[in-house]
């Protein structure tokens, strides 16, 4: 037979002097069709470079089977690991992902969002970009009762699954340890807090201070972007204050880096003379001198709980819908940035 340039079913069928639909039946693991068939027709397909009209597919039944995921970052280790998560699922699942990242711009956000709407992906797994307060994008994926799943950062009151840690508990768990290795005066940097994970991590912050009858000051708390720039910027801005603190609950693992390379150069020693907490638990906490204590989130866990509701929901079309919001747990991890009691 002639190789074309694009090969159809009805090429194999001729081929083979078989029906159509045989052809196509075969191709899909129709177990109406004979072993012996079905391997015939495939090393056919295989042999003219077969491929599969998906989009003629796609069209038919109304699916793609193709998840969309937006996260801030790719290349932090929480991100990374939750996306391995969903994939875990969704390929044994049957579904391809689409991944891309916000840069923690909402614009962005939103021109992936839309995008991923134009391609009529099935559904829709998504962190907000640390500029995302509004949620009108994501809209367009309920008025067409398309499934969406929040994860970390969420839409507060935006009816969709949601999958979070205890980040109260979190703000609480890094305070008090660093309360009960003996400082004295205990900052915070925080991210945006109109997002519910830096709002609820401080808010665990005070609860412990006041709990410990220490003193809410203003000043010990700074809230930024996180980046290693600022970082630094927020400890020559904390070590500059009349009366300084001692110790800094960082809101992630890449501030509380920056942190303890500008201490050292200014000769303050760590743990002993300052403490710091971060969260995410990178990958470089644990090899980095001294070693980051840090939260650690399942981040793979949650990536897998992600992809089996969001495909869940889009197997199941029965409307009205009912939201869970799924709280994953978390793990303070003490190291030498923190740890007095072995210095």
């Amino acid at each position: 037979m002639e190789r074309k340039a694009s090969v159809t079913i009805h090429d194999i069928a001729r081929e083979l002097n078989i029906s159509a639909s045989t052809v196509s039946r075969a191709l899909n693991d129709n177990p109406r069709i004979r072993k012996s068939t079905k391997e015939k027709i495939k090393a056919l397909a295989l042999e003219l470079g077969y491929q599969p009209n998906t989009i003629a597919s796609n069209l038919r039944t109304q699916k793609t089977h193709t998840i969309g995921i937006v996260v801030p970052l790719i290349n932090r280790h929480f991100f990374s690991t939750f996306i391995s998560g969903v994939e875990d699922v969704a390929f044994d699942a049957g579904y391809n992902v689409i991944i891309s990242q916000s840069k923690d711009l909402l614009q962005k956000e939103q021109q992936i969002v839309n995008s991923m709407f134009s391609n009529r992906v099935d559904g829709l797994i998504t962190s907000l970009s640390m500029q995302t307060s509004a949620f009108e994008h994501f809209q367009l994926f309920a008025n067409k009762n398309i499934p969406l799943v929040f994860f970390d950062r969420i839409a507060p009151g935006f009816e969709a699954n949601k999958i979070i840690v205890d980040d109260f508990a979190c703000g609480f768990k890094a305070t008090q340890h660093l309360i009960d290795e003996g400082y004295q005066r205990i900052a915070h940097l925080a991210g945006p807090t109109v997002l519910n994970t830096y709002h609820d991590r401080m808010e665990g912050y005070k609860s412990a201070l006041i709990k410990n009858n220490m003193p809410l000051e203003d000043e010990l708390i700074i809230c930024n972007r996180l980046t290693r720039m600022d970082g630094q910027e927020a400890i020559k801005k904390l070590l500059d204050l009349k009366n300084p603190p001692d110790a800094v609950f960082c809101g992630n693992d890449t501030s509380a880096l920056s942190m303890i390379v500008y201490l050292k150069s200014q000769g303050i020693r760590i743990p002993e003379d300052f403490g710091i907490v971060g969260f995410s638990n990178e990958p470089f906490s644990e090899v980095v001198t001294p070693s980051i204590s840090t939260l650690k989130q399942p981040a793979q866990e949650m990536g897998q709980k992600a992809a089996e509701l969001i495909i869940n929901e889009i197997e199941n079309k029965e409307l009205p819908r009912t939201y869970q919001t799924i709280t994953m747990p978390t793990e303070l991890i003490v190291r030498e940035s923190s740890s007095r009691k072995f210095n």
